[in-house]
C-alpha cells in the first residue's frame, strides 16, 4: 500500500507512512452441532467482533515519503499516542481512506475499535526507524436495563399484581437535526471524519460530505482551513 492512495487514521492521528499490508478478520460465532444420527447442523448466530492487524513504520528521522498533519513529529509522539489509546479504556475510530491515482474514491473503512495490543520492533536493517505491530478489535456500543417494581395490589381472587417498568439506557450519542442543507468552514486540523462527527453525530457519514464537495475536495485527508463545505441534509 506504500505510495498508493491509502491513508490510515487511528482516531485523529494520521500514520506518517502507510502500512504495506492490512488484515481485517470478520469473525462469526456460528456453532456446529452433532445430531444423534451422526449428522451435523450449523446454528447461525450474530457476527463476532472484527479483528484488524497491520504493521506500520514510525520514522525517527524525517523522510521525504512520510506525511505529517502538522509538520514532522518524532517517534516519541506516536509511541505516546499509541500508549494513550491503549490505556485510556475508550474506543476510537480506525479509518482507512482509499482513492485511485486520479483522485476518485474507492471503498473506505471506518470502524470503532479498541487498541488490543501493539509491539515495538527495532531492526538494524531499518536504521533508526521503528516498526509497530498493531492489533485492534471492533467495539460495539452496549446498554443496560433497569427494572423497577412498584407496590402490589391484591385482587378479589387473592392474587397480587405488580407494576413493572423497564428503562433501557443505551450508550450512544444523539445526532443533531440534519434535515437541511448547511455550510461549514473548515478549521485548522479538521478532517472529514471530525466534521461529520460534529455536524451529524456520526463520523462514518464523512462520505456524504466528500460526495457533495467533489469540486473543492481533492484529497479527503488534506482539507485547507477556510474551505467552505456544503453539508447535505439527511
Amino acid at each position: 500500500m506504500a505510495g498508493s492512495g491509502y491513508v490510515f487514521y487511528l482516531d485523529k492521528c494520521l500514520l506518517p507512512v502507510t502500512p504495506e499490508k492490512l488484515q481485517i478478520s470478520i469473525k462469526n460465532e456460528n456453532k456446529t452441532v452433532k445430531l444423534i444420527n451422526d449428522g451435523q447442523i450449523n446454528l447461525l448466530k450474530k457476527a463476532g467482533l472484527t479483528e484488524i492487524e497491520f504493521e506500520c513504520m514510525i520514522p525517527q528521522v524525517k523522510h521525504p515519503f512520510a506525511v505529517y498533519q502538522s509538520g514532522f513529529q518524532s517517534a516519541d509522539y506516536f509511541l505516546n499516542y499509541f500508549e494513550r489509546l491503549k490505556t485510556s479504556k475508550k474506543p476510537f475510530q480506525f479509518i482507512v481512506s482509499r482513492s485511485k491515482p486520479n483522485g476518485s474514491a474507492l471503498f473506505g473503512t471506518n470502524i470503532k475499535v479498541s487498541m488490543e495490543d501493539y509491539r515495538i520492533v527495532e531492526d538494524v536493517k531499518e536504521g533508526f526507524d521503528l516498526t509497530i505491530k498493531v492489533k485492534l478489535k471492533q467495539y460495539r456500543e452496549f446498554g443496560t436495563k433497569s427494572v423497577s417494581i412498584k407496590g402490589g395490589v391484591t385482587t378479589d381472587t387473592g392474587n397480587t399484581t405488580y407494576t413493572v417498568s423497564v428503562d433501557s439506557t443505551r450508550s450512544q450519542e444523539s445526532a443533531p437535526s440534519t434535515n437541511k442543507v448547511r455550510y461549514y468552514t473548515v478549521k485548522e486540523k479538521n478532517t472529514l471524519f471530525n466534521i461529520a462527527k460534529e455536524e451529524y453525530g456520526d463520523g462514518s457519514k464523512y462520505k456524504l460530505i466528500m460526495e457533495a464537495n467533489r469540486n473543492v475536495i481533492k484529497d479527503p485527508c488534506d482539507i485547507k482551513p477556510g474551505t467552505v463545505l456544503k453539508l447535505p441534509g439527511i
